[in-house]
């Protein structure tokens, strides 16, 4: 699977390169995994962080960086650097999304890695250890689940939702359109909440005010390549590796619904 963007550019090997490394640094994880290991909380928004995120950090780092030394570098548990703003192409790094899950023994977090050039990402990869579970991705290719494509639901105009919303806003829907919605039983990794967008789990996901880059590189190009979109409210797409790293509220769905279901957000932000 290989794709051509921009002259000789390909992103087939990168894609290769960033799945080892996810299956990596997942085995890394999975070693602390409900082993209790140590957890501090950061004092900017009061996150857990753990002793297997930055040592699946640092087998991420390892990896990629020695591989592709011109490449910038945005990870959750790195010191960000502004030095990556002068690169085109740069990983884009959650070594563990859904901290909280995975510190309460659930299963659903994941490695996400992206590789993001000129904004957008070109090439994603989410690697979920505890359910053996990886999604995959290379833009203008097909988003794939343990080796098998996967696609979104194709909702059409006036069908039920099955919505992962936070039951705050489900509230605000007028009556007669809370029936028609099924809400989803919150998944603490965004990333992996998009991915089920991806394969058609979920029809669609608000995702809250203040998401950032590492939780929703990978995921974007995934739900992208399996016919869905992440979009802000007003339905534009994402820009990566930029100066300001998080983002306002936005709404991951299939791509028939994101534009509807993104207005009804929007509505009800106002409302």
């Amino acid at each position: 699977m290989t794709l051509r963007i921009t002259g000789a550019q390909t992103w087939a090997d990168d894609l290769a390169l960033i799945a080892e490394a996810a299956r990596a640094a997942g085995a890394v994880a999975l070693g602390y995994f409900r082993q209790s290991p140590e957890v501090w909380w950061k004092n900017k928004d009061r996150s857990p962080v753990s002793a297997a995120d930055f040592a699946a950090n640092e087998c991420l780092s390892d990896m990629l960086r020695s591989a592709r030394p011109g490449y910038g570098w945005l990870s959750e548990e790195t010191e960000d650097s502004r030095d990556r703003l002068s690169c085109e192409t740069a990983f884009v790094i959650d070594p563990i999304d859904g901290t909280r899950a995975f510190i309460g023994g659930e299963v659903t977090w994941c490695v996400s890695v992206a590789v993001v050039h000129q904004g957008r990402p070109v090439a994603g990869a989410l690697h979920a250890p505890a359910l053996e579970e990886e999604y995959l991705a290379i833009a203008g290719g097909p988003a794939l689940k343990n080796g098998l494509p996967i696609a979104t639901t194709r909702w059409h105009e006036g069908e039920p939702m099955r919505l992962a919303v936070p039951e705050d806003m489900l509230a605000k829907f007028p009556p007669e359109r809370r029936q028609s919605i099924t809400r989803i039983t919150h998944v603490p990794s965004l990333a992996y909440r998009l991915a089920m967008v991806a394969e058609g789990r979920i029809d669609g996901t608000l995702v809250k005010r203040n998401s950032h880059d590492w939780d929703l590189a990978a995921a974007d190009l995934i739900l992208e390549c399996a016919g869905g979109r992440l979009t802000d409210l007003q339905g534009q797409a994402l820009a990566y590796n930029r100066a300001e790293v998080s983002h306002p509220v936005l709404c991951g769905a299939a791509g028939s619904l994101v534009k509807p279901l993104a207005r009804e957000f929007a509505a009800l932000q106002h409302g």
